[in-house]
């Protein structure tokens, strides 16, 4: 694997739980995948002559321990597969202070045209130079609470609507968001979900939460995402969010997001998060407790997935 990413945690990337926000490993991630599409003859000036790039298209992501503020970290990343259109990609991200696994990531990404988002060859050269870079799965890398099948058929407003998933989040895409060609960039489409966690809560009436005028020690924290990119969302766009509650384990439940586009009523991203509850003080996951069990059981929605 190669180095294609180092930096610090920045105070301003992380959330209320005191740790770096799923949003920015998206980001990083990004920065990481860019960075190796430079390692194999890509970068830049390649895509400024050709108007090409890689963008995400399923994106799966492990939190093994939490970052907080001014931890530096450093990622590496390996080929997984190498395809006519496209990579699978595998990136690991560690915290070099005690050089611990802090993240992984997996991508398939596609190779488009950065204007219209059709697909491309890979040049040959490119591809020669990602086999050059192939590695066998990590075992840390590998999914282990999601399962990475075939993602179901793109989702409406109005199926998620029919299923009774909450509303958790709307708002408008700012330009500040997007890339140069007006479209939301992708860090952003886990911000909504992210930002949609606190509504959730609320709605779902979940005692002693960050946020909750009574206070309490307990929190939730992501251990394992995967985010299937539907279509583009554009500047201006207006985005609502719906969550349904799809499994309740012992110590990890599972939510499904599906963000879609308002005016059309398309999916723009589904996704999967499985999550713990979280004691702040003693920063563990602890056992979901019987009161919160019997509430989560009561919200499942049968056949729901990313």
């Amino acid at each position: 694997m190669i180095d294609v990413y180092r930096s610090s945690v920045q105070t301003w990337e992380c959330d209320q739980m005191g740790h770096l926000n799923v949003q920015f490993y998206c980001e990083k991630s990004i920065e990481g995948l860019d960075a190796l599409a430079q390692a194999i003859g890509l970068g830049p000036a390649h895509a400024r002559q050709h108007d090409t790039g890689f963008v995400p298209i399923d994106h799966h992501l492990r939190f093994h321990r939490e970052l907080r503020p001014g931890t530096p970290m450093t990622m590496r990343a390996g080929v997984l597969d190498v395809r006519e259109h496209s990579l699978r990609v595998v990136q690991v991200l560690h915290n070099m202070a005690d050089n611990s696994i802090a993240a992984t990531m997996i991508l398939d990404a596609a190779f488009v045209s950065r204007a219209s988002l059709k697909p491309h060859v890979i040049p040959g050269p490119a591809r020669e130079a990602a086999e050059s870079l192939k590695v066998e799965m990590p075992e840390a890398a590998a999914p282990r609470g999601i399962t990475m099948g075939v993602p179901r058929q793109n989702p409406t407003l109005e199926d998620a609507e029919t299923l009774g998933m909450f509303t958790t989040f709307q708002g408008i895409v700012k330009r500040h968001e997007c890339d140069a060609y007006g479209r939301l960039q992708v860090r952003h489409y886990m911000g909504r979900v992210s930002d949609a966690i606190p509504a959730l809560l609320a709605q779902t009436r979940e005692p002693g939460i960050v946020g909750d005028v009574r206070g309490g020690n307990l929190g939730g924290a992501a251990l394992e995402y995967r985010m299937v990119h539907r279509k583009a969302a554009e500047d201006g766009d207006v985005l609502c969010l719906k969550t349904g509650l799809r499994h309740v384990g012992n110590k990890t439940y599972s939510w499904c997001h599906w963000l879609f586009d308002v005016d059309s009523g398309e999916a723009v991203m589904t996704a999967e998060a499985v999550a713990i509850t979280f004691d702040l003080h003693a920063r563990k996951a602890i056992d979901i407790p019987p009161e919160r069990r019997t509430r989560l059981e009561s919200l499942l929605i049968p056949g729901l997935s990313v």
